[in-house]
């Protein structure tokens, strides 16, 4: 598990990173709900999941090429890209899809495309439910297996994003992250929200568990109840952040900016207030409602002059397997 190539690099300024879709209808996905996949009988699940997962794959494929086409670093893949994989009607499916999908990992890293994951809101680690737990457990298992089949490095460079959880279960989080199986808990990294755990919460935490941040900077402002992304705090918690990856040069954040007001929870179309602390060699998921638009407003106003350009691997061959 060591696609990597073209993702190592130091010494470069921010990356920007698209988040699961696009405004347009260029990168979108195909869903099943469980009533539906129940009212099939067993063969027809087989076949409708296998179909399905087809499908997503060869459209994970093209928000790759997307990406590289468009100056995109970063690719946050849906949660959601091959449902019931951690269900008996979908999980002895992905070994079919083994081949392909080892396809789209090496031309992600070829392109210089880096892909990381944030799983959905029913996982918790700390829940004081042992079921949601072991069943958190058993959902990040899948998507870690997912993430080894596309060839991703068992390292936080495959981020794989979680909120803190249940508050004041910080120990228990702690506690959780040490026992949880090497290819989890090698990609695991924690990301401070807006209700729950603070960023110097998620930071302790963090330490505690020997995993990185990931800061997101909208999160901490609405939580603190700030009015600038300057205030000091910013630049601290940026710093502060990087030292909890192996790594310095693969640190991820967040930026969104508020809809109606700075203080607004709710994401705005378009980021037009930066930090002035994300100016550095790090990597950027945009959270904004105009997905690839704003991303390219960023890349026009606000990136250094060239920086919009593909980081692409220039010897990325146009024969390289992909679904």
């Amino acid at each position: 598990m060591n696609e990597t190539k073209g993702l190592e690099k130091t010494d470069e300024g921010p990356r920007l990173g698209l988040v699961c879709i696009t405004s347009s209808d260029a990168v979108r996905y195909r869903a099943l709900t469980r009533k539906r996949l129940l009212q099939l009988d067993a063969e027809e699940q087989r076949r409708t999941l296998r179909e399905l997962y087809a499908d997503n794959l060869s459209r994970l494929a093209r928000a790759v090429d997307f990406c590289h086409e468009r100056g995109i670093s970063l690719y946050r893949i849906t949660s959601a890209l091959l449902p019931f994989a951690d269900d008996p009607a979908g999980e002895p499916l992905l070994e079919e899809f083994a081949g392909i999908m080892r396809g789209i990992g090496e031309r992600a890293a070829a392109l210089g495309v880096r892909l990381v994951l944030h799983p959905d809101q029913f996982v918790v680690l700390n829940s004081e439910s042992p079921h949601v737990v072991a069943n958190s457990i058993k959902i990040m298992r899948t998507h870690a297996r997912v993430f080894d089949l596309l060839g991703q490095p068992r390292s936080p460079l495959a981020t794989m994003i979680l909120h803190g959880g249940k508050g004041g279960r910080g120990r228990e989080l702690v506690e959780t992250v040490k026992g949880l199986p090497e290819e989890v808990r090698s990609r695991l990294a924690f990301e401070n929200d807006e209700h729950v755990y603070s960023a110097s919460e998620i930071l302790e935490v963090c330490r505690g568990a020997g995993v990185p941040m990931v800061f997101d900077a909208h999160h901490h402002v609405v939580h603190e109840k700030l009015d600038s992304y300057e205030h000091p705090s910013v630049a601290e918690m940026v710093e502060a952040a990087r030292s909890t990856w192996p790594v310095p040069s693969w640190q991820l954040v967040h930026i969104s900016n508020g809809l109606d007001h700075f203080n607004d929870r709710r994401h705005s179309d378009y980021v037009t207030e930066v930090p002035t602390a994300f100016r550095r060699d790090i990597w950027i998921e945009v959270e904004a409602k105009h997905k690839e638009l704003a991303i390219e407003k960023l890349q026009k106003e606000w990136l250094p002059s060239g920086e919009a350009k593909p980081r692409a691997s220039r010897k990325a061959s146009a024969g390289t397997a992909r679904s």
